[in-house]
């Protein structure tokens, strides 16, 4: 019943997550958002919705380490597995319109994160500490981009949930409401499921995070890479990527911790968080020459990822013969 409450939480997630976008996007389109606000905000937290409920549901349900795993282990799958697998597919472009000064604001955010996490715990202190950011994050892209309306033009022209008409209203407002109730399901079956699966293997809600949940809540991003690399629009990856993660540290790890203190495991500041910062860092090379993610370059970024995910279970596994906590 564990492995189907899983499943089925994540296939609510994904559709749900989706009608959350299309209904928000008709209804902000017809109450006269540009496009350009429509893109950095409301698409942006609706592809980020799954995650969000995740960690607040988890919190709220007693499990808040599975919450900090989902954002850091969603964070390594985006960098390695979101940019890798598309670029099997076809090369992934990193000269999109000031890609390295995005990439520089996923860095800055994953700093400050690990900054925080040497607390100890991520209560509603450090929680408004990262909203501070995300707001001005938000800010500063929409001002930028109204500089530069050629930029605006490029990035928005590659968001196909813009490009349609919008919806009827009361059409809209089901999607909306039809959203948010998925959702709601669908992050309480995954949490449900991934605590009973972590109790049955005697694993942490952390590690459960790390791996199951985070994989599950990256579905979005790792099939939109796909779907973009066979249309021949590969380089939306990495725009996705970057835009995901720093959702991720800022605005989940920023309200989560209002509902509930998430406590920091020790073995995330001895090893998790520079994975992720690592997996992160890969990204540099090739937005500062402008190169493209080739095929060779993607299969070593998906060994990297499957190397962390052997050594998540060999961790967890020596651990449980020991009888030490994860």
């Amino acid at each position: 019943m564990a492995y189907i409450q899983v499943v089925a939480g994540i296939v609510l997630l994904v559709v749900a997550g989706d009608y959350l976008v299309r209904g928000s996007v008709s209804l902000a389109m017809r109450a006269g958002l540009s496009k350009l606000v429509i893109g950095l905000t409301i698409v942006a937290f609706g592809t980020s919705a799954p995650e969000m409920l995740v960690g607040v549901d988890a919190v709220l349900k007693g499990a808040p380490t599975l919450a900090l795993g989902n954002v850091v282990g969603s964070n390594i799958a985006n960098a390695l597995l979101v940019v890798g697998v598309p670029a099997i597919l076809a090369p992934v472009a990193c000269c999109a319109p000031k890609v390295g000064r995005n990439l520089a604001m996923m860095l800055a955010a994953s700093f400050l994160f690990i900054s925080l996490s040497y607390d100890g715990k991520f209560g509603w202190v450090e929680g408004m500490i990262l909203l501070a950011g995300l707001f001005s994050f938000l800010f500063y892209s929409i001002m930028a981009r109204k500089a530069c309306p050629v930029e605006a033009a490029a990035q928005m022209a590659e968001m196909e949930e813009l490009d349609r008409k919008p919806d009827s209203y009361s059409f809209a407002l089901l999607c909306l409401a039809g959203g948010l109730v998925g959702l709601a399901i669908g992050a309480d079956l995954l949490v449900i499921g991934s605590v009973e699966i972590a109790r049955e293997f005697g694993l942490s809600e952390a590690v459960i995070g790390l791996t199951l949940v985070a994989l599950g809540t990256s579905l979005p991003e790792l099939v939109t890479g796909v779907m973009a690399a066979v249309r021949g629009h590969s380089e939306v990856a990495i725009g996705n990527v970057i835009g995901s993660n720093i959702f991720n540290l800022l605005a989940i790890m920023g309200i989560a911790p209002l509902f509930g203190t998430i406590p920091v495991p020790d073995s995330f500041l001895r090893v998790d968080l520079w994975v992720m910062l690592g997996s992160s860092l890969l990204l540099i090379p090739f937005v500062k020459m402008r190169k493209q993610v080739g095929r060779m370059s993607g299969v070593a970024m998906i060994m990297l990822y499957l190397g962390y995910m052997v050594y998540l279970a060999h961790s967890a596994e020596s651990a449980a013969v020991m009888g030490l906590p994860l």
